[in-house]
């Protein structure tokens, strides 16, 4: 067999679905999101799908997403009439909101009057089904050239702006309702509150789904995909792969092998832990397979860090078919599945998204090469890393696996900017071990998202160490705090912890004579440099 993409999981009903219709929103996902917070379970559905097949799929309730293009453009994205009188409750959302009121005979008008970022929202009819108990004054998050200016009939106008007459309808006959802004975002106050009211008050959806209900699935997916034959599965002590690798073995048992590439990019002492805690937590098979020297000779001489992600991913599955072998001679039946710790943000940035750009090569994703002799089980793919964590605490695993703060799967390879060699990862892993261990000690763990430390292998900085002359490398600290990594924000670690993190990288790690601090958010710059 030979695919690089996930076969198609069996369906798993779920009585309560709601279906995202994504217009090309870089917020889709995260309306998906806020829907399962609100323990109602949602899937993402592209504009382009019929729409007889979703409502073949029964939703409960569809919410139509923002997206960039203006409805009355040539070639804009657009919905069959029949969406809307299917009897079904819908929610539209920005362009959403302006597609369901053109559909259906309101009007949408570009009047130079544009509205981005915070805008303070005026609520006309306080007590309707969206607005219930919340302030008549409110801020939310727009992001719209074009407004609409008059509802279709049978809406009550809810909410209006300085410049938009209308900023909300909603029409309880027909349970259809929408606002111009995006309430999915942390920055409108209210947002989750009105998306609830959608949910249980115009949709009528007890709020009953839970990261338990993500296992079942998973689970009943996983046995029929599977099926009598062997899965191997990558593991790199991470959150996502541990929490894969424990899913799948719920599901399949010991048909299940776990394979730990030792590739000399991990940080210090992670081997050993690897080893120790998963096998204990969940009593899985692991294979430790030394791949140092195959890796350091794969990226000899390579800069480039795209280059760099594309090799790491290429060895990764090389590593992975040989161990295939192994198992095969030493345990049969045939091994045909890999199973991997997919999550949605590696999709959006290898542009696997909607109307996504590709960002980065993920070594998962658009890492992977063109003939890849397993079939992928991914049963992370559609869920954001604090969802992972949550379902890797439903089964059973330890917080030091459960809380462990992401790191990439192509390890310290692309945390050293330039060649990759043995000394500058000896190098880099020092650094990190040190930063690690004064935030830890500063109790900073959890009030951070991730810390990567960065080797500027090809920066030279001259110093002065002992009264001499120094012409070391610079060390970037790049410390960050996000809620799903698809946006972040630099920290502000306290001055006392980011000087001893200094002084003790500049005094313990040869060869490295300045340390720096990264203070760009996501956008524009990624987290991780390469």
């Amino acid at each position: 067999m030979s695919s690089a993409t996930p076969a198609a999981a069996p369906d798993v009903t779920n009585p309560d679905v709601v279906l995202v219709v994504d217009f090309g929103a870089q917020y889709a996902q995260l309306i998906a999101r806020r829907v399962r917070e609100a323990r109602v379970y949602s899937e993402i559905v592209p504009s382009t799908m019929p729409v007889a097949e979703m409502l073949a799929k029964n939703p409960k309730a569809i919410i139509l997403s923002g997206g960039p293009s203006s409805v009355y453009a040539e070639n804009a994205p657009r919905l069959d009439r029949e969406i809307f009188e299917a009897g079904v409750p819908v929610f539209g959302m920005c362009y959403g909101f302006q597609l369901m009121a053109t559909t259906l005979g309101g009007t949408v008008d570009n009047t130079g009057a544009r509205e981005y970022g915070r805008t303070p929202l005026h609520v006309s009819r306080a007590g309707s089904t969206l607005f219930e108990g919340t302030p008549v004054e409110q801020s939310v998050w727009m992001s719209h050239g074009d407004a609409c200016s008059a509802a279709p009939e049978g809406f009550s106008v809810t909410a209006s702006t300085d410049v938009v007459p209308v900023a909300a309808f909603e029409n309880d006959e027909k349970k259809l309702y929408g606002v111009q802004y995006h309430p999915e975002v942390l920055h409108s106050t209210h947002g989750q509150q009105i998306l609830e009211h959608f949910l249980y008050r115009g949709a009528g959806i007890e709020p009953t789904w839970t990261t338990g209900n993500v296992i079942e699935e998973q689970v009943a997916a996983i046995r029929a995909q599977v099926g009598d034959k062997r899965a191997i599965c990558g593991l790199s002590g991470g959150v996502d792969s541990a929490v894969a690798a424990a899913l799948v073995q719920k599901a399949i048992g010991s048909q299940l092998t776990c394979v730990y590439v030792d590739h000399g990019l991990m940080r210090k002492d992670e081997t050993e832990q690897v080893e120790k805690d998963f096998v204990a937590a969940t009593g899985a098979n692991l294979k430790v397979v030394d791949a140092q020297e195959r890796f350091l000779a794969a990226l000899a001489g390579v800069s480039d860090p795209e280059t760099k992600r594309k090799i790491i991913g290429r060895e990764f599955i090389r590593v992975f078919e040989q161990a295939q072998l192994e198992i095969l001679q030493e345990e049969g039946p045939e091994v045909a599945f890999l199973v991997q710790g997919t999550l949605y943000p590696d999709i959006v940035e290898s542009g696997g998204g909607t109307g996504t750009a590709n960002i980065k090569s993920h070594h998962n994703v658009g890492g992977l090469p063109e003939d890849l002799e397993f079939e992928l089980v991914e049963p992370l793919r559609q869920l954001f890393k604090d969802e992972v964590r949550m379902v890797g605490q439903e089964l059973g695993l330890p917080e030091e696996i459960v809380q462990r703060q992401p790191f990439p799967g192509p390890g310290l390879g692309i945390r050293i900017v330039g060649e990759v060699t043995k000394e500058r990862l000896d190098l880099l892993r020092e650094a990190d071990a040190i930063a690690r261990e004064e935030l830890t000690a500063a109790g900073l763990d959890r009030e951070i998202w991730q810390c990567p430390v960065v080797l500027l292998a090809d920066v030279r900085s001259v110093g002065v160490q002992g009264d001499g002359r120094t012409y070391g490398h610079p060390i970037v600290l790049r410390p960050v705090s996000s809620e799903d990594a698809m946006t972040a924000d630099w920290s502000r670690l306290p001055y006392d912890v980011l000087a001893k993190i200094s002084t003790r990288i500049t005094n313990e790690v040869a060869d490295v004579n300045r340390v720096v601090l990264d203070v760009t958010s996501k956008p524009p710059g990624t987290i991780e440099w390469e």
